[in-house]
């Protein structure tokens, strides 16, 4: 009596507690895929938007059945390889006809049959005019001697003649002049009188083109005793400051 009272109790309690949800739902124990389309389904719902496909779904545009075959082209066959090789052939048969043209000889392509090449020996040794026995066995003494009397034939001497002597006055020879004179520049020897000598000396020699120039025009018009042009004004006989040292100095040393 008292088991079948305290079963009774056991079933009124147990209707009375509400029911405790599965702790072993939720994301940590079912498949993440399906808790994930799940989830988008739910706040698509709420948002009105278009869920978003599961992972691995495919759309009707890239599906196999839903595209139509079509023949490729001839372009989009080819692929880059044979794309290099057509473009290599090209430059290559390009560098040839250029070749051609330049040399109007056709290149030799590479040939197992192809003869060999010459070989070209490099000289060495000395040359054969300077090799005894290669002259001994081209020329003799007796070719030598030969040799010599024929340029002995045509051997002319030229016998010196008289220098051609000067027509006409070419004036003062201021060689002459100079190696007939002793004294220094500078040194008075003959007297000069007048007034602006300094002047008309700078004055008449800036006419000159050289030194020598005016000496000789100095000694053709009275030089050295007079100087009517006022180029010697310290009376030494040299004009616009003419020297005579280097004609001294060549002749004597």
């Amino acid at each position: 009596m008292r088991i079948t009272i305290l079963v009774a109790a056991l079933a009124a309690v147990s209707a009375c507690s509400p029911s405790i949800p599965d702790s072993a739902a939720g994301v940590g124990f079912d498949d993440y895929s399906e808790y994930e389309s799940r989830r988008q389904a739910s706040a698509a719902a709420q948002t009105g938007a278009t869920a978003v496909p599961p992972a691995g779904a495919m759309s009707d545009e890239v599906s196999t059945t839903a595209v139509t075959t079509q023949p490729l082209s001839a372009t989009t066959t080819a692929s880059a390889d044979d794309t290099d090789s057509e473009t290599l052939a090209r430059e290559t048969q390009a560098a040839l006809a250029a070749t051609r043209a330049n040399s109007s000889q056709q290149p030799l392509r590479a040939n197992p049959n192809n003869p060999a090449p010459e070989t070209v020996e490099t000289a060495s040794g000395i040359s054969t005019e300077n090799d005894f026995d290669a002259v001994g066995e081209a020329r003799s003494i007796e070719s030598d001697a030969e040799l010599i009397a024929r340029n002995r034939e045509q051997y002319q001497v030229v016998q010196p003649t008289a220098l051609p002597s000067r027509s006409g006055n070419t004036g003062p020879n201021i060689v002459e002049y100079a190696l007939s004179t002793k004294h220094p520049v500078g040194a008075k020897i003959y007297s000069r009188i007048g007034i602006n000598k300094q002047s008309r000396f700078e004055r008449n020699c800036a006419k000159y083109s050289s030194a020598d120039r005016a000496q000789i025009d100095f000694l053709a018009n009275g030089g050295p005793n007079r100087d009517k042009m006022g180029l010697d004004p310290d009376g030494d006989g040299y004009a616009c400051g003419w020297n005579p040292a280097p004609f001294r100095i060549a002749v004597n040393g």
